[in-house]
């Protein structure tokens, strides 16, 4: 397909421009997607505001290659394969996960291809361009899944965000007496208190600085909710714990407070799970982990071999995903998208559209 396209282009902090750009060419392994919906994760609005996480201090360790396209929580429907693709043809409904691996490397041969050492996500690289467009060109080596022909816009692209919070619950290894936190309630924190609850735990508690999210989690299996901005929380947790504190904290706020939170919030050889995504380095008292609590520290990357999971989760209602796309935008109102990603208190997932 030849002609051009209308994308959102990331050119440096600050600096993302809506603009025309040529529908890219596909080659014999490769697939061109029609891109129906795309989310906004929270890397992007911190890629927006010079994050370093992605912008790094220097060339040196920058991972963004910009100029490129953002975006990597899409879905679409096949408009062209190469010829050498098979499985797939044009119309196919997808969703895509959100790294290309480079099935080289010593991660990928072992199968475990999202920790691939080339660490390519759509969105941030040349050869990878995301799916803030009206087209992506998907990889050679890119993972696709099937949707269901009855999946909304939204469940379809919720898969990406809620598969990343499923593998941070996997890695918290959640036992029936246990007690988690779950620390941040947006779109992925909500989910991951829902499929908490599928592992049946003694007791959920929810943390948000944010009203609306504090009602939403209950309303996704949270057993309490706190707002450490309005009551005290370490108070809190020791009432529903005997002074003991929480079995298992998950992060999934990006805050940097969050972190001194949880490890104060454990007790004796608890677990912490580092999922949210933070804008810069966090410092912490590593005694509390070593010489104090001798605590299990967790990071969590991506989404590992959950979407398939997750996809058949949203199928048979084990899954909620009601309420939490909370607003959708056309791709020319980014700007405002962004704003209200940001911003606005009830916001939670937010999708644009191209």
């Amino acid at each position: 397909m030849k002609g051009e396209m209308n994308a959102l282009v990331q050119y440096a902090p600050f600096d993302n421009r809506y603009e025309r750009v040529e529908i890219p060419q596909i080659g014999e392994e490769e697939i061109l997607l029609k891109v129906k919906g795309c989310g906004i994760c929270a890397g992007d609005v911190k890629a927006y505001h010079g994050g370093q996480r992605i912008w790094g201090t220097g060339e040196q360790d920058r991972y963004i290659e910009a100029p490129v396209i953002g975006g990597h929580e899409f879905y679409g429907e096949i408009a062209e394969v190469g010829r050498a693709v098979t499985g797939w043809k044009a119309g196919d409904r997808v969703c895509v996960e959100q790294i290309v691996p480079c099935r080289k490397c010593g991660f990928c041969r072992e199968g475990k291809y999202w920790m691939c050492e080339g660490s390519a996500v759509y969105g941030f690289k040349q050869h990878a361009a995301g799916g803030f467009a009206e087209y992506v060109k998907l990889h050679a080596n890119s993972i696709l899944h099937r949707l269901p022909e009855d999946f909304t816009p939204e469940q379809s692209v919720l898969i990406e965000p809620i598969a990343c919070g499923m593998h941070a619950v996997d890695l918290a290894n959640i036992q029936h007496e246990d007690v988690v936190i779950v620390a941040g309630l947006g779109a992925i924190g909500l989910a991951i208190v829902n499929m908490a609850r599928l592992r049946l735990p003694k007791m959920i508690i929810g943390l948000d600085v944010r009203d609306f999210r504090v009602k939403k989690g209950l309303e996704f299996g949270a057993d309490a909710v706190v707002n450490p901005m309005e009551e005290d929380v370490y108070e809190r947790i020791r009432a529903f714990t005997g002074g003991k504190g929480c079995d298992v904290y998950i992060e999934a706020s990006g805050s940097g407070a969050s972190v001194t939170q949880g490890l104060n919030l454990l007790r004796n050889h608890g677990r912490y799970v580092q999922m949210g995504v933070f804008a810069k380095q966090v410092n912490a008292d590593w005694n509390v982990i070593g010489d104090g609590k001798e605590l299990t520290i967790q990071g969590s990357h991506l989404s590992a071999l959950t979407f398939q999971a997750v996809i058949d989760g949203i199928r048979m209602g084990l899954i909620k995903t009601d309420g939490l796309i909370s607003h959708r935008f056309a791709l020319e109102d980014w700007e405002q998208a962004f704003e209200t990603a940001q911003k606005d208190e009830r916001a939670l997932k937010v999708m644009l559209i191209p």
